[in-house]
């Protein structure tokens, strides 16, 4: 099969092509696998954090890609619930032990087990991928296509359990921090579900702040602008930590910043050192971060998704054009969600 392989790790402004499009053994489902004939794979920030060393795979080669959508084509020896033909996703998280405490308390995503997608396991910038039946998830039938349905896969599900930790209030205002897949989809939920709550979109591209405003956002300004109003909630979705430190400042009493990253950046640490207390943390504010996701979060927001008829925004890309693809995504130069097209 085609597959797309990561050897080495590095800086993608110094090393612009580092996956190498490959031929591979298919791969053999073993027993309670599913075998998985990939349509689409979105393309995810995370996979700039793995290729430039933020979080690094265990081994390589790997073969990249979380937010994968095809069909079942074979089972494993073990009966499964999935049979041959049923349209399939598979999400961030590859496998959990479902044995240790976080795991029996429905934590699955802070298991120290916990294997993830691409990383840790072989994922879906291939024609094919294998994955334990319990982690793939039947796509809910709706207009979608298999592209549309993709992102939900990590940027939906991740910005869905984001929006599930920062506790806003009925009618409440929530702001985004960064505006990219994750982001735009939790504007539309929110719209969809609280038309009285109100969304601060904070974003360096003026393109960015645009298409906010166009998917119906309150205000849109510059990362380092003031709101017209203190936020009930913001959830930041960038890569650095400056804006972090902004966010705090636009937080009311009481409210909650929710950190939607896997790894931050090193370049701008200095912007911690701009953290005063009384301006930044008083007042009974708070600071959480997201690890991971459940397959809980996967499953109820693909349905979620479904019965509102929500629509990514996304751009295709042919898998010969993966790395132009996460050059894209760096330089923040398209906007919704990046996927790419096996199939």
């Amino acid at each position: 099969m085609k597959a797309l392989l990561l050897r080495q790790l590095g800086d993608l402004d110094r090393f612009p092509a580092p996956l190498e499009l490959s031929e591979v053994p298919d791969p053999i489902p073993g027993p309670g696998e599913v075998l998985i004939r990939v349509s689409v794979c979105g393309i995810c920030h995370t996979e700039l954090d793995e290729i430039e060393g933020r979080t690094p795979p265990p081994s390589l080669p790997v073969i990249p890609g979380h937010q994968v959508v095809g069909h079942v084509v074979q089972c494993g020896p073990r009966p499964t619930a999935l049979g041959p033909g049923a349209r399939v996703g598979v999400a961030w998280i590859y496998s959990a032990c479902g044995r240790c405490e976080h795991c029996r308390r429905g934590l699955e995503n802070l298991c120290p087990a916990f294997r993830a997608t691409g990383r840790d396991a072989n994922g879906g910038y291939a024609e094919l991928m294998v994955v334990r039946q319990e982690f793939a998830y039947p796509i809910p039938e709706s207009p979608m296509t298999d592209a549309e349905a993709a992102p939900l896969l990590c940027a939906g599900a991740i910005g869905y359990r984001s929006l599930r930790l920062a506790n806003l209030p009925n009618g409440g205002r929530l702001g985004l921090t960064g505006f990219g897949a994750s982001a735009h989809l939790v504007l539309k939920l929110v719209r969809h579900r609280d038309p009285d709550a109100e969304i601060f979109v904070f974003a360096r591209s003026e393109a960015e702040r645009t298409f906010a405003k166009e998917l119906g956002a309150s205000w849109a300004g510059d990362t380092a602008d003031t709101p017209p109003a203190l936020l009930d909630a913001i959830i930041d979705t960038t890569p650095a930590w400056r804006p972090v430190v902004e966010s705090l400042r636009h937080l009311a009493p009481g409210g909650r910043l929710v950190i939607n990253a896997i790894r931050k950046e090193h370049g701008d640490r200095d912007a911690l050192a701009q953290l005063d207390y009384a301006a930044h943390l008083w007042m009974e504010k708070e600071v959480k971060s997201v690890a991971n996701v459940t397959r809980r979060d996967v499953t109820e927001f693909l349905h979620a998704a479904a019965a509102m008829g929500l629509r990514p925004e996304v751009q295709e890309y042919p898998l010969e054009e993966a790395n132009q693809a996460l050059r894209d995504l760096k330089s923040r130069s398209v906007r919704g969600a990046k996927v790419l097209r096996i199939a």
